[in-house]
């Protein structure tokens, strides 16, 4: 069964640092693109940062831009999300997603909209003092 599992969530004060974790079971991520979205109350959910499959391309939207990292460890199985300057609008359900390096996607490296095949349940980060 292929699962996606998020950690590394958790309250933190503006400004702060927090880094989610996503690993896989059930499957290997060197073939597949990897997201990260959010979603905040009463929002819609939006594509955060993406990363091809061997990590050679990464995406991020604006909004997160030199304070978000994106990285991967595929012999752990493993994506990661380093979130620095944390803001009280960061606060949202972090999801990680992946979907198979195939045609377009492949072409693209990675895309931040929903073409994900496979989602974790998410993780709550807080940003609060």
């Amino acid at each position: 069964q292929l699962q996606l599992a998020e950690s590394g969530g958790g309250l933190v004060q503006p400004g702060g640092s927090l880094r989610l974790s996503c690993v896989a079971s059930g499957f290997t991520l060197d073939s597949y693109v990897i997201a990260w979205f959010r979603q905040a109350p009463g929002k819609e959910r939006e594509g955060v940062s993406c990363i091809s499959s061997r990590g050679s391309t990464t995406k991020y939207v604006d909004s997160v831009k030199g304070r978000f990292t994106i990285s991967r460890d595929n012999t752990k199985n493993a994506v990661y999300l380093q979130m620095n300057t944390l803001k009280p609008e960061d606060t949202a359900i972090y999801y990680c997603a992946a979907t198979r390096s195939v045609g377009l996607i492949a072409a693209m490296g990675c895309r931040m909209t929903n073409v994900y095949d496979y989602w974790g349940r998410g993780i709550q980060v807080t940003v609060s003092s």
